[in-house]
């Protein structure tokens, strides 16, 4: 149930995120989600991909500051209000998220976590029958 999570940091000029999205092509490593948060000096990529260790080389190959971060993936109901009773749990058993992002297919939204204790993260969403997306399935995506 734990996802390896690629952070890719980037300076703020044109043609860096094309320069990951390049190197990762030619390597045969597919995107499946991703997110974009910047300051004023710098970006953080934040990537699940088909193969995060072959990904991780690569970057490094071509001197990208690059690291791997474990992250969980909750499915949930795409319906209002889903999503929040799933962090209400987390909330009432005080797992703290350091940040997240989602995608919607349908019916079924993945919601990308990084909880600060990610054993605690698991276990309280696998106690209400929450259903975590394991690593092989994301990675397909």
């Amino acid at each position: 149930m734990i996802i390896k999570q690629l952070s890719v940091f980037l300076e703020n000029k044109t043609g860096r995120i094309n320069e990951v999205t390049r190197i990762l092509g030619e390597e045969g490593v597919n995107l499946s989600a991703f997110s974009m948060a910047e300051t004023a000096d710098f970006g953080i990529l934040r990537v699940i991909v088909s193969d995060p260790d072959k990904a991780l080389e690569a970057l490094k190959r071509h001197h990208f500051g690059v690291s791997l971060t474990d992250v969980v993936c909750l499915n949930c109901p795409n319906t209002p209000g889903a999503l929040a009773k799933a962090l209400g749990y987390l909330s009432d058993e005080n797992v703290f998220i350091e940040y997240m992002y989602a995608f919607a297919a349908g019916d079924v939204a993945h919601v990308v976590i990084r909880p600060d204790n990610i054993e605690n993260c698991i276990r309280v969403l696998t106690e209400h029958r929450l259903e975590l997306m394991a690593a092989h399935q994301l990675y397909k995506l």
